[in-house]
């Protein structure tokens, strides 16, 4: 059911009465936006595009140069599953962002990581991602509408008896393949209220699309469910934070370039340079793969959340794991970057992740030994010893560091760049003028 002209598409909403288009696209923080229309004007939408006034989105343009076109891409044609109702039926589509003469904008997320797996392609790859988006549920004091940090549920890892969103998870899972998410698994996490669910690896674009969809499906799920539905990193103090850790690999047509069997690990030399970039540049790479304030206090011991930059098959608290795969299945063979977080801009986060790895692959960049033990438990002289650092221990350190590092720029283009590091900066400035409850329950009675 996905169109691939205008026809096509004016012919599925006719057999299923759909009524209104949603043309989406996101900002370059990942917030989605949209703007409606009539079927009567997909087609026109379709053949010249839709106009619409860039000037108030983040990070796009200045007043002075607003104008701005919205190109459907009819792949990301689905029907919504919670918008069907008689004369109101509704069906969304993913746009490319494109300037007044037709050209791709600068300042497009989704044209950026576009653009990178066009690098790619030049060099023989395709770049695949799989992340896992953790979410709490979080339920409404006495029906008050009040939105405060109370858990749905007080269950814990894979547990059954204890997890009162089996049936919400469903509900999920439900919409998610039919806007055309295929689901493999779904579970309650570790802390209170907290959540998994798992869809197929595909290539990083496409993915990323589903990123952006799934979000924005549970929380409209669980909104009718009258609960919040939230990925935010760490909205409790105490428990695990929300990760999005993300499943790599390159392929050349049909075969997985990460795989030699003759390996320890059955990773190629293509596979260990990629990981040498992502080691390489994870410091930069931090600002976008964890992009709040908040992201900072999941990113700490204790918690199986990665802060030490390293790699290892079993270890959890490396920042790039090998996961095991099971002879007979080597075209599984991935890398899995632990440090992202489900804040993030999905194709930004993608975009620089490819970026980096690339580069590890052009500049063969040899990454150290793996470290197995469990890096938590170690000695500040053993991690010196070994020259194990670690990420930014704030959006502030992290922003730094993106401006040391000229690969972030190459990867989101100066547009995108500049932007994101005003955006973020000011984040960080607002958030350390701030008076916490913390500072004035510790500090007020003492001094």
């Amino acid at each position: 059911m996905i169109p691939t002209s205008a026809t096509e598409a004016n012919a599925i909403c006719t057999e299923h009465g759909v009524r209104f288009i949603n043309l989406q696209f996101t900002d370059i923080l990942g917030v989605v936006k949209s703007v409606t229309i009539p079927v009567s004007q997909l087609e026109d939408a379709i053949d010249h595009g839709k106009w619409f006034d860039g000037s108030s989105i983040e990070g796009f343009v200045r007043i002075a140069e607003s104008d701005m076109i919205l190109r459907p891409d009819l792949s990301t044609f689905r029907i919504v599953p919670w918008e069907r109702s008689e004369g109101h039926t509704m069906a969304r589509i993913i746009c490319w962002v494109q300037t007044p003469d037709g050209e791709p904008f600068a300042g497009d997320p989704r044209g950026t990581l576009g653009r990178l797996m066009d690098e790619a392609r030049a060099l023989g790859y395709t770049f695949n991602t799989g992340p896992e988006l953790e979410f709490f549920l979080f339920k409404s004091p006495n029906g008050s509408g009040k939105l405060e940090a109370l858990p749905h549920d007080g269950g814990g890892y894979f547990d059954l008896t204890t997890d009162q969103a089996s049936e919400i998870r469903k509900d999920m899972v439900n919409a998610l393949e039919e806007m055309g998410i295929e689901v493999e698994t779904s579970h309650h996490e570790v802390a209170v209220g907290q959540h998994e669910i798992d869809f197929k690896y595909s290539d990083a674009l496409n993915t990323a699309d589903n990123a952006v969809t799934f979000r924005y499906t549970l929380k409209a799920v669980a909104q009718r469910h009258g609960l919040h539905c939230t990925f935010m990193p760490k909205p409790l103090f105490g428990v695990n934070g929300s990760g999005m850790h993300t499943h790599m690999s390159l392929f050349t047509g049909k075969e997985n370039a990460f795989v030699d069997e003759s390996d320890l690990y059955g990773l190629s030399q293509t596979a260990r340079f990629f990981i040498g970039g992502i080691l390489e540049h994870a410091k930069a790479m931090s600002a976008v793969l964890a992009p709040t304030v908040n992201s900072y206090k999941r990113l700490v011991p204790g918690y199986e959340a990665p802060v030490y930059i390293s790699w290892a098959r079993q270890n959890r608290s490396a920042l790039v794991r090998v996961p095991r795969i099971s002879r007979g299945q080597l075209k599984g063979t991935r890398v899995e970057l632990r440090c992202p977080d489900p804040s993030s801009n999905p194709y930004l986060a993608f975009a620089v992740m490819l970026k980096a790895g690339l580069d590890g692959i052009k500049h063969q960049i040899t990454p150290p030994q793996p470290v197995e033990e469990n890096i938590y438990h170690m000695e500040e002289s053993e991690r010196q010893r070994r020259n194990l650092t670690s990420l930014p221990g704030s959006l502030g350190e992290a922003l730094a560091e993106m401006r040391a590092d000229p690969l972030i720029r190459e990867a989101l283009g100066d547009h995108i760049y500049e932007r994101f590091l005003e955006a973020k900066q000011q984040e960080w400035d607002e958030f350390r003028m701030q008076v916490t409850p913390w500072e004035i329950e510790r500090y007020l009675p003492i001094f």
